[in-house]
């Protein structure tokens, strides 16, 4: 009887770690640690590019770099 019982737990116990080791049936989604692949840039408009020159010949950096962008290239495409 004594026997029976070490088999019985020594199975069980092995029985885990298997099952411990199977790979899971569907894999995970991608983590975020997964690296993925970029979606294409959109092409930069000329008044971007040159707004961008602007702000960088001012030494603008951060939200005053944002802002002044954001008021030159709304500057620039109305009057275009």
């Amino acid at each position: 009887m004594r026997m029976v019982t070490v088999v019985a737990i020594i199975s069980l116990l092995s029985a885990n770690v298997v099952i411990a080791q199977t790979p899971p049936a569907n894999p995970p989604a991608a983590s975020k640690t997964t690296p993925t692949a970029k979606p294409p840039e959109k092409p930069r408009t000329a008044e971007s590019i040159e707004c961008s020159k602007q702000a960088d010949a001012k030494g603008l950096h951060g939200k005053e770099r944002q802002t002044f962008r954001s008021k030159c290239m709304k500057d620039l495409k109305k009057k275009t």
